[in-house]
This record gives C-alpha cells, structure tokens and sequence, in this order.
C-alpha cells in the first residue's frame, strides 16, 4: 500500500511513518516547507495547494495535521490558530482527493466532538456536545466531506494519547515524578485515553484494504476512568505520592475554557465501532497503559 501522510512531524504522525515502512507500505510525506528528502512533497494549504504529483498512485491519504489544543489558554488568536491549522488544510486534501484516485482518506478528528459527557458513555450513534472544542470538531470534521465523493473517508475522533514521550503524560510526567501530582478539581470527571502503541494500529486497522469502515471511529480505550483514578494509578506505577489537590476555581482562573472544557470536562467515550470491527487492543486497563509508558 502506499500511504500520503500530513503531519508526520508530529507525535502520532511519525510514529505511523514508522509503522508503516516496517509492516511494507510505501510512506510519502506532505511538508509545509521546501521538499529535501526523496519521500516528501512541499504543499501550502493557503496558497497552491497540494501538487498533483503526491497523489499519483496514491491508496490512502492520512491527515493528522493541527497545533496542540491544550498547549496554551484560549485566547481569541489561539482559537483562530487552532481552526485554521485544522480546517483548511483538511478542506484542501479533501478537494484534492475528491479530483484524484485515492480510495481511503483517514482525517484527524478528537473525542472533544461529545463537549462535556458527564456520566454518560458516548459512542459514535452520539451527537455533538457544546463548546469550543465541540463546535471546532464539528467544522474539522465537515471539511473532510468533499472527499467522499470519490474515496472513503474515516474520521479519527482520538482520546488523549498516552506515549513514552510528548502526549497528556509528557505534561503530567514531570509533577507525578516531583511528588506534586494530585486531583484536579474534583477528580470525578471522566478521562478517556489511547496508548500510541494502540493508536497507531487502530489506523492500520482502518487503512487496510479489506476494511469497510467508514465515517466516524472513537479511538480510545475501552474503559474510560475517573480522573482521580487515573492519576492514583500513575502515581502507584511511578512510586510517587498523587495527594495534591488543585481547585477547579484555580484552573479556571488561569485556564478559562480551555481548563473548563479539556481539564475539568468530563469525556467518557467508548470505541463502539473499532470493537464491532473485530479491533484488540493492546491495552484495555490503566495499569497496563501507564506500565508501557513509564
């Protein structure tokens, strides 16, 4: 097979790359600056666009592009950085695709589409919460549509991704290990996560040629857990006290929505869909995620 990724830079995006070239796939790579290496194409989502070139002979299309929504406070510039990494250059591939021979195109998507599920499981049946984020994956996930007119097009609603490096315990890491980890607000707030390991072989699962699925796929662990419990557990794998509390006023007041939606929401997913497809995951509990990635 061969596979055109956007943002392979990234975490999940280079992680795949590898993944890929080691199961066979020929691996190209869409770069937002000039191409230097045999396996890249330099594109501009703004501006020409993607070259007919990084199509040709194309199987599947990967777009994992995006800045990182928990990295900074929601400032009004912020909101518009994170909306423009997003929906634009996934409308580009889309169009270019609807024009082209691709068969699959696999768009980066986020749980953040079911806002603040409270106690609730959602499952792909589910609709759109509210929200910021809720709102900003609702239009991310529309601009891949063009796509579908020729290919089959999977969004990829992705959970927190648990890694050895970068990902929500590259944040956490650091105080757990100090000894400063602990409850934020209350602790009851859900929390649904994806080991990378499981993340990167859910979209082979999906890439393969012999799978039908399309539309949108939650990948994330089949047992979401309270907050409380997830960083107990991490503390317990670490050898390290989780007794600190941090109140939802004080993650409020410097967080403003972005705390309020991604650190004090509650997002309890279930992966419906990858389940019903015949998917295993590697790591269905906690204690085997955070195991792996210690």
């Amino acid at each position: 097979m061969r596979v055109l990724i956007a943002g392979s830079s990234g975490l999940i995006g280079g992680a795949l790359a590898a993944a890929l070239r080691s199961h066979g796939s020929t691996v190209t790579r869409l770069v937002r600056r000039e191409a230097r290496l045999p396996d890249e194409f330099s594109w501009d989502p703004e501006g020409f666009g993607v070259p007919d070139e990084a199509l040709r002979g194309v199987d599947a299309v990967v777009s994992l592009g995006g800045v990182g929504v928990g990295d900074r406070r929601w400032t009004g510039r912020y909101r518009q950085e994170l909306r423009d990494s997003r929906i634009t250059p996934t409308q580009v591939l889309a169009d270019a695709i609807a024009d082209s021979e691709v068969g699959t195109f696999l768009s980066a998507s986020a749980t953040g589409f079911y806002g603040d599920t409270g106690d609730h499981a959602a499952t792909e049946a589910d609709g759109p919460g509210t929200g910021f984020l809720a709102d900003l994956v609702v239009d991310w996930e529309a601009a891949a549509a063009p796509a579908a007119e020729r290919a089959r097009v999977v969004l990829l609603r992705t959970a927190p991704v648990l890694s050895p490096r970068g990902g929500l315990l590259g944040k956490l890491r650091p105080a757990v290990k100090a000894g400063l980890g602990g409850r934020l607000g209350d602790g009851r707030q859900f929390l649904s996560w994806i080991t990378l390991r499981d993340e990167i072989a859910a979209i082979e699962f999906l890439l393969a040629e012999s799978t039908e699925t399309s539309g949108p796929v939650n990948l994330s662990a089949p047992i979401p857990v309270r907050f409380a419990d997830f960083i107990s557990t991490y503390g317990s794998v670490l050898h390290r006290p989780t007794r600190l509390v941090v109140p939802a006023a004080a993650l409020r007041l410097v967080g403003g929505d972005m705390a309020r939606e991604m650190i004090l929401g509650s997002s309890r997913v279930v992966p419906h869909v990858l389940t019903d497809a015949g998917f295993t995951f590697t790591d269905e509990t906690l204690v085997d995620a955070l195991t792996w990635t210690k």
